[in-house]
């Protein structure tokens, strides 16, 4: 019996501990940040959907972001994508879309500072997750005394396809250097601004600068 019990206690463990890594959050995490990232283009859907000709199974992409004392836990999951596609996680100062989802005008064409955090990969059934563990929620920067770039938060995020392969039956030529090798495709999936704030959704304690701009609270 105490055996018994022994083991039914480990499974009861080993569930409990699944679950908060499947979640990405425990019973006492507070969960800050609940986002879902958007295609960046409609042109670049065929050769990221596994269902392109299915539009009540469109790709998705969902995160969560837990804050925690010295840094935060973001956990990313992606369905109805093709499967076998690979992608680089960043973390970027800008995105290339207004806060309705359509492109921003004003966008300079580079996405400014810009952090690798992880490679995310569908796996055969057009699902996966990724978990990245780092400072993230109000406070994520970077900068570079050396060229004079003063600290600049990047607020959004976006993944770009590995193999620039993958979307040449879209249109897309040349590479992109989001990868480790800096060869990446073309930006699949992005972050929009708030529509108050302008700021990216990783920015959670916004402050007004006055006349309509604001910057975040860290």
């Amino acid at each position: 019996m105490r055996k018994l019990i022994a083991v039914l206690a480990l499974a009861v463990a080993a569930v409990s501990v699944a679950a908060v890594t499947t979640s990405g959050a425990g019973a006492n995490d507070k969960v800050l940040a609940h986002f879902n990232l958007v295609p960046a283009n409609a042109k670049i859907l065929p050769c990221l959907a596994k269902y392109p000709n299915d539009p009540s199974r469109p790709p998705k992409a969902e995160v969560t972001v837990v804050k925690g004392n010295l840094n935060d836990r973001l956990v990313m999951r992606v369905s109805n994508i093709k499967p076998g596609l690979q992608f680089d996680l960043f973390t970027v100062q800008r995105s290339p879309l207004l806060a309705t989802g359509a492109p921003d005008p004003a966008f300079p064409k580079t996405f400014g500072m810009a952090w690798y955090q992880s490679d995310v990969e569908a796996g055969s059934s057009g699902e996966g997750s990724v978990a990245v563990q780092t400072v993230l929620l109000d406070q994520i920067f970077g900068f570079d005394a050396d060229t004079g770039l003063a600290p600049t938060n990047t607020f959004h995020l976006g993944f770009w396809f590995n193999n620039p392969a993958d979307a040449a039956g879209c249109g897309f030529t040349g590479s992109t250097p989001f990868n480790g090798e800096h060869t990446a495709g073309p930006l699949a999936f992005v972050t929009r601004p708030n529509a108050t704030t302008n700021l990216g959704p990783l920015c959670t304690d916004p402050v007004s600068d006055g006349g309509g701009s604001f910057h975040c609270n860290p």
